[in-house]
């Protein structure tokens, strides 16, 4: 239950991602279109895909730790014996998720701190900014907890996307 819930988490993750992803592919060719044919660039293009980078990189991050799609020392757990290999491998996801778990503290103060601020060219809070920074970590932090329960039960975790 909870890996298909994991799984499926993952998976709106990265649609979100490729849907915002898309929507910077815009931005970025309506400005140049306004820049260069219509010579009224639109202020407010840049700065939306410049924040939705952010937002696609978060969830990009969480879906890779999931999918472990992250870089890893292969080549050194390997050749460590069976029992040494379980334990390095949940010291490393316990690691990833610690990191995950400040990314949403340190993520959560800057967005509270920065909230009241407007961004000057979309009048947003500046404090999206550093949203993407509470999404991703808590997301990995999922994930990674995902990672530590399956190797604790010598299953493995199948990537969303197959």
């Amino acid at each position: 239950m909870f890996t298909r819930f994991c799984a499926l988490t993952s998976k709106i993750s990265l649609m979100l991602a490729i849907v915002m992803l898309l929507t910077i592919i815009v931005c970025v060719q309506y400005q140049v279109v306004g820049r260069y044919i219509f010579n009224d660039t639109p202020t407010w293009a840049e700065a939306l895909a410049l924040l939705l980078i952010l937002y696609v990189t978060a969830l990009g991050v969480a879906v890779g730790v999931r999918d472990a799609g992250h870089i890893g020392l292969e080549s050194i757990i390997s050749l460590l014996p069976e029992r040494h290999r379980l334990k390095l491998e949940v010291v490393i996801h316990v690691c990833v998720g610690i990191f995950g778990a400040l990314m949403v503290q340190n993520g959560w103060l800057w967005t509270t701190l920065k909230w009241n601020d407007k961004k000057p060219m979309l009048s947003v809070p500046s404090g999206l900014d550093f949203f993407p920074l509470v999404i991703g970590g808590a997301l990995i932090v999922l994930f990674s907890v995902e990672h530590i329960i399956a190797l604790l039960q010598d299953k493995e975790v199948v990537p969303a996307w197959n």
